[in-house]
């Protein structure tokens, strides 16, 4: 599902990830006003929020804030972990439906639904087995189901399932898996192609093979050097980012060229949101240059790929 007032175009834009930015407040994260005037210094005029708190969650505030830069929400997200049984609805709703009411009421369509670690994503200590039994799978698409149709039908977005690097949805088998079992009229992927690649998964096979399954991008690059060490050592997410595993494109993999072909064969308009894990962030003065010549080299990619 996708934003169909811009025609067919690829739109890039990208996220408070792309800065740093991981949680809602955290001292090694870019202050959310300096975020906000970089991004339109680099040449975007598309975000995602991020993690709710991060930008200000008063509608009237963050309007303005966003109208004063001429910048537009593409998207929420929020995290979710229905494997683990149908107790987690409760859990997951109520900062869900927080989030949907804020992306609609900036005008966003989508929401960026993240399933839960198996590792912490600070300590990277093993929270839980690192792969799921039938039972769990059955409770993981069930609870998409619900949410995918309770976003649609309360509040008119649609639901992007991002799948993850030390999830239990990470590789090309589990992508499919997940697939097979979830409603695709109330889920569509946020296809990560950096996530995708960490885990071993094509992005371009993915784009090609279930076309109507895809309902949104980010755009991202690990480095394979860096990765083939990841994958060695086993090495936790986080400190696989802390190592530059997420690289400035267009030095890593997959290659976005390819990527976005892809996706604008498809013939329908879908958001491209840039991010590059960079948490923590040890210089406040480091994203800004990374993020604008990551602007200018995706809009060379396609011939209908745009910031607006």
């Amino acid at each position: 599902m996708a934003d169909t007032t811009h025609d067919s175009n690829l739109i890039i834009g990208t996220a408070p990830d792309s800065w740093g930015v991981w949680f809602p407040d955290d001292e090694q994260q870019t202050p959310w006003q300096r975020f906000l005037d970089e991004v339109v210094e680099a040449g975007y005029r598309w975000i995602e929020l991020g993690p709710y708190g991060y930008l200000p969650t008063d509608p009237q505030t963050l309007a303005k804030e966003l109208k004063d830069r001429d910048l537009q929400i593409s998207a929420g997200t929020v995290f979710t972990a229905f494997h683990r049984g149908a107790d987690q609805w409760d859990e997951a709703w109520e900062p869900a439906r927080r989030v949907a009411e804020l992306t609609a009421e900036m005008g966003g369509k989508h929401v960026v639904v993240i399933p839960a670690l198996w590792r912490d994503d600070k300590t990277g200590k093993a929270l839980e087995d690192r792969t799921l039994t039938d039972e769990q799978w059955e409770s993981l698409a069930t609870g998409h189901n619900k949410l995918g149709e309770r976003l649609q039908s309360e509040f008119g977005l649609f639901q992007q399932f991002h799948s993850h690097a030390d999830s239990h949805v990470e590789t090309m088998e589990q992508i499919e898996k997940f697939l097979a079992r979830t409603d695709p009229k109330l889920v569509t992927l946020c296809l990560d192609t950096g996530h995708a690649e960490y885990g071993g998964a094509s992005s371009v096979e993915l784009i090609e093979k279930y076309p109507e399954r895809i309902g949104y991008l980010h755009l991202k690059q690990v480095h394979p050097d860096i990765l083939a060490r990841v994958r060695a050592e086993d090495m936790t997410f986080k400190d696989a980012t802390a190592s530059g595993v997420m690289c400035e494109p267009p030095q890593g993999l997959p290659d976005l060229r390819a990527v976005i072909e892809a996706a604008e064969a498809l013939g329908r308009p879908l958001f491209g949101i840039v991010e590059q894990d960079m948490y923590p962030l040890q210089d406040f003065d480091v994203p800004l240059p990374i993020a604008t010549r990551t602007c200018k080299y995706l809009l060379g990619c396609g011939s209908r790929t745009t910031v607006a």
